[in-house]
């Protein structure tokens, strides 16, 4: 059994190995935060199945070793049966750190989650705090309480996160509004871009990260401008690719897309997402 354990190890270590890689298992968000990346501030809703995550998986995890898997959204609390997937995502990648990330409001909602997550040897929860306001730390209190009893209780490794510090714009507007960065460095925007190494699972294709991933989803729900049409023409890799596509797409930086997202760092104050801008009309047909 050991000897089996050892020769399926060497095997894992030899095949592509993607830093990261995230499924987001739920689209809509309690929140909305300005120039989100999954778009979530435009009333996006709908989850992933686990039978549909399941499938999507199982297409890659033959092929690709993952070193940290990322379990999100919008807000994956969102979804009725969040903690199954950290089972889920162990069976298929033995080896990687699985993270849960949250802004942590709808945590109440799954109370068998921190024994999972303590059981499980390399899983963690990290909250995301997306403001500083009296109003929003007010209303984070219970959640704070919540994870002070999980790490009392269970021993569970939970870390804070304060993502409104370094909130970049990732394109420009809202809606059919909405606009790309194109500032002509696709170098250089890969370079400053915070989840360079973050590749997406997503309808059982990997894409380079989730702005391209939801970008047709937004061109579904708005009538967005013809400069996003270079960007809704990438086509993400399949699972029927070669072991060279495969390769390639691992060891890939940056690539034209990139020019979408601004090529320099735009840090903004991030509204407060508790008080929402109201999201346009759909115009899209």
């Amino acid at each position: 059994m050991r000897l089996l354990n050892r020769v399926q190890s060497l095997f894992r270590r030899e095949r592509p190995v993607f830093p990261k890689l995230e499924l987001h298992v739920a689209h809509g968000c309690n929140l909305s935060c300005e120039s989100c990346s999954h778009y979530s501030n435009h009333r996006h809703s709908g989850t992933v199945s686990l039978e549909e995550a399941d499938r999507w998986m199982g297409f890659w995890s033959r092929r690709v070793s993952v070193t940290w898997f990322n379990i999100l959204g919008g807000e994956p609390t969102i979804h009725p049966h969040l903690p199954a997937f950290v089972g889920l995502v162990r069976r298929h990648w033995p080896d990687a750190t699985i993270e849960i990330v949250s802004n942590g409001f709808f945590l109440h909602r799954h109370p068998t989650l921190p024994a999972i997550l303590a059981a499980d040897r390399d899983a963690r929860l990290t909250v995301s705090v997306h403001h500083d306001s009296e109003e929003y730390r007010e209303r984070l209190k219970p959640v704070f309480d919540l994870l002070d009893a999980w790490r009392q209780e269970h021993g569970l490794r939970i870390d804070i996160r304060p993502s409104n510090k370094n909130w970049t714009r990732r394109y420009q507007g809202l809606g059919d509004a909405m606009m790309p960065f194109e500032d002509g460095d696709p170098r250089a925007s890969w370079e400053i871009c915070p989840a360079r190494h973050c590749k997406q699972l997503y309808q059982g294709q990997i894409w380079k990260c989730a702005p391209l991933a939801y970008l047709p989803m937004q061109k579904a729900k708005y009538r967005l401008s013809e400069k996003w049409e270079p960007y809704l023409a990438y086509r993400p890799l399949e699972p029927s690719c070669s072991e060279v596509e495969l390769r390639a797409f691992a060891a890939l930086e940056d690539e034209d897309v990139c020019g979408m997202c601004s090529a320099k760092k735009r840090l903004f104050e991030l509204p407060d997402p508790l008080r929402p801008r109201k999201a346009p009309v759909s115009a899209a047909i």
